[in-house]
C-alpha cells in the first residue's frame, strides 16, 4: 500500500543508530542510497527488495523536525519473537514504552503487537499477524 515513509530527524546520527538496532529484528537493513539532492538521511529496506522504503531524514524545508500527534508507523514482524526483540531494542536504545508486547484480540485474533516512541517522540508499532507474512522476511526470530 505504501511506497515509502519518511520521519523527520533532529539528530540524524542518533536516530540512525536507534533504527539500526530496532529494525534489525524485523529483517530490515540500512542501505547506502546515492544523494538525490535533498537533505541527508538514512534508508532501510527488506533484503532483495527496492520497495517499500523507510527513511529518517533532516526536513526538506530546513525547519526542525517534530513528531506528529496521532501519527504512528507500524512495522510488520516475521514472528512474535521479532516483535519482542524490536520492542526490547527500542527500550534499550533510548525509546519509550507505549505498550508492552502481547496479543491484542480486539484488533484481530492473532494480532501480536508492541508500541513505543523513538528518541524524538515518533510513535511506533511492531506487529505480527499471519496475514502480513508475505510482507516480512525471516529474521531468525
Amino acid at each position: 500500500m505504501f511506497s515509502h515513509i519518511i520521519l523527520g530527524a533532529r539528530d540524524l546520527s542518533r536516530l540512525t543508530a536507534f533504527y539500526d538496532a530496532v529494525l534489525a529484528p524485523l529483517g530490515l537493513e540500512r542501505v547506502d542510497e546515492p544523494s538525490d539532492g535533498g537533505p541527508p538521511g538514512s534508508m532501510w529496506l527488506m533484503p532483495g527488495r527496492r520497495w517499500p522504503q523507510f527513511f529518517v531524514q533532516l526536513p526538506f524545508n530546513g525547519l526542525p523536525a517534530s513528531w506528529g500527534n496521532g501519527t504512528q508507523v507500524s512495522f510488520a514482524a516475521p514472528s512474535p519473537a521479532a516483535v519482542d526483540a524490536a520492542w526490547r531494542a527500542l527500550l534499550s536504545n533510548g525509546g519509550i514504552d507505549e505498550g508492552a508486547p502481547g496479543l491484542r484480540p480486539d484488533y484481530a485474533p492473532d494480532y501480536y503487537g508492541a508500541y513505543g516512541r523513538d528518541p524524538e517522540g515518533n510513535k511506533l508499532c511492531f506487529v505480527h499477524l499471519a496475514e502480513l507474512q508475505d510482507l516480512t522476511v525471516r529474521a531468525g526470530a
